[in-house]
């Protein structure tokens, strides 16, 4: 199929100066669609989902790694693939796709993110739309996800090992849970959230959820294998590991555990091995009561993000 019509500009949201969300991130409706080299391809944004780094980035948190504005924010996306260069061999125009459009969370990231009409990025970031999920429900999924599986790659989880997640109901830790109960095979999935969503963790697979407004977990006499902190909490991460047991950390480096940090290295391998299990119903998206927010409405959804108290992911959708 021949490339698509695609306009020369387009309607997406962009600063222009680090500052507060509020301040800075203006909706441009006349900004240059992205044009591709042989190695990429142009998606038509149907719908993306926002991480707390986009707002780091605007805020200016990360600039010390980042270039300079203009940036269109944004890293998930789902679409239609409407151009392909020439080297591009998984792909053709019509496609379904999704993905977090950059390798490296901060080594050199896109000017263009996903809250535009039009992103362009590389192959190797993207897989096939699983069928059965929606553009909504597959914009949730890519960065949150992947960074959940890779944590748990690093980690060393196998199955018959226990596990505890800080943060179990947020954009990554529902679906540490996830995979660690149901690819990984986890022996014991044990999660720490608010009074409010202890059966949410249930949902989705832990055998123990622990109230942390009510319980110190680091106090239990059990304890892991694996500790996942996806809030920072380092202190009491360390307390909750066995001896030999191995920490990973999504929000701060840890003392004594130099290897525990890390940041996503986002990878279509990592999309394609997890297709069976969202296509089976194993592994499900988990997306905050209030989305989807209108691209209208996209600093009412960074605002909301900001607060901390989204349960699972914001999706943008429809984009124009």
């Amino acid at each position: 199929m021949a490339a698509l019509s695609v306009p020369t500009h387009m309607k997406a949201w962009v600063y222009h100066e680090f500052g507060n969300t509020a301040d800075v991130l203006k909706l441009d409706s006349n900004y240059p669609v992205p044009r591709i080299n042989e190695n990429q391809l142009l998606i038509k944004v149907v719908a993306a989902s926002l991480n707390p780094i986009d707002y780091k980035r605007i805020h200016g948190a990360l600039k010390a790694f980042d270039y300079s504005p203009p940036y269109v924010p944004g890293y998930d996306v789902a679409g239609v693939v409407v151009k392909v260069g020439s080297e591009v061999k998984k792909f053709k125009v019509g496609d379904e796709v999704y993905g977090d459009i950059n390798h490296k969370a901060l080594d050199k990231p896109k000017n263009v993110g996903t809250l535009a009409e039009y992103t362009a990025t590389e192959e190797r970031v993207l897989a096939l739309k699983p069928k059965n999920l929606s553009f909504l429900e597959a914009a949730s999924l890519p960065l949150a996800m992947e960074t959940a599986y890779e944590g748990l790659e690093r980690a060393g989880l196998s199955a018959g090992k226990s596990i505890i997640v800080l943060g179990g109901a947020g954009g990554v830790g529902a679906y540490v849970i996830q995979l660690a109960k149901h690819v990984f095979g986890a022996s014991k999935v044990v999660a720490t959230a608010s009074t409010s969503k202890q059966d949410l963790l249930r949902s989705l697979g832990a055998d123990q959820p622990i109230d942390y407004t009510k319980e110190n977990f680091e106090d239990l006499d059990e304890k892991f294998d694996i500790v996942y902190d996806a809030v920072g909490q380092p202190d009491k991460a360390v307390k909750a590991l066995k001896e030999g047991g191995n920490l990973v950390s999504i929000a701060t480096p840890v003392p004594g555990f130099p290897d525990a940090f890390f940041l996503l290295t986002s990878d279509a391998v990592m999309l394609e091995k997890l297709n069976p299990y969202l296509e089976s119903g194993k592994v499900k998206p988990i997306i905050d009561s209030k989305s989807p927010f209108p691209f209208s409405d996209t600093l009412d959804a960074f605002a909301y993000l900001e607060t901390s108290r989204a349960t699972g992911k914001i999706v943008i959708y429809p984009i124009p």
